[in-house]
């Protein structure tokens, strides 16, 4: 998603190779993965469900906003990483309530078409670099009509439309490569890479749910 991260285009910090920068994205988010998966298999969903809602989303999208705001605003990768954790929690406990609906095996299959996609999106991020600073405009427009659409479509009407979550998969697809791409545009610090994992754990997760939720309906 947006991120002054990625406005980012001189530094002071130290930059490491191109190597060491993927590494520590890559680590960065098998992080972010291990530990959800950790709070998936060992946080009972019932105590989950017990807390109050009002309580349970203020805290879940306070945590999360001010995650973001220390790795945006933050040079230094410890504060940045504590940041991602911020994010890294309250999005493990709605993945664990998610998957709780599901078996096993549909898991896995949403977990292997997920990382599939991923690889393959951060490829042509890679490759095209400028056709998704093109589309960055479109992509953001429709995800918020999408939300719109799916909040009537749940507190008014009562129902979802599953095209809506196909649309939610194509746009985050689109996202995954835009942010690979900008992530190697700007200075290659540790920091940097810790930021950007951050906003492609936001993207990857979202894409997961969604996932899953089309193969939960076949």
């Amino acid at each position: 998603m947006a991120s002054d991260v990625f406005e980012r285009r001189e530094t002071t910090d130290a930059i490491i190779g191109d190597t060491l920068y993927n590494v520590a994205i890559g680590l960065t988010l098998c992080w972010g993965f291990v530990l959800n998966w950790y709070m998936v298999t060992d946080i009972d969903t019932q105590w989950i469900a017990s807390i109050n809602p009002w309580v349970f989303f203020i805290g879940y999208f306070a945590s999360c906003f001010f995650g973001i705001y220390l790795f945006n605003s933050s040079n230094n990768p410890f504060v940045s990483f504590i940041g991602y954790n911020f994010v890294v929690v309250p999005f493990g406990l709605i993945i664990n309530l998610v998957v709780s609906r599901y078996d096993t095996e549909l898991v896995s299959e949403a977990i292997r078409i997920t990382g599939l996609v991923t690889v393959c999106m951060m490829f042509l991020g890679a490759m095209f670099p400028a056709f998704f600073k093109k589309i960055s405009g479109a992509l953001t427009v429709a995800l918020l009509l999408v939300i719109v659409v799916e909040l009537v479509e749940l507190f008014v009407f009562g129902i979802h439309h599953g095209i809506i979550d196909w649309i939610v998969v194509l746009i985050f697809c689109g996202y995954i490569g835009y942010d690979w791409g900008r992530a190697n545009q700007i200075p290659k610090t540790l920091d940097n890479a810790i930021d950007s994992a951050a906003a492609l754990y936001m993207d990857i997760i979202n894409l997961f749910l969604r996932i899953l939720r089309i193969l939960g309906r076949k």
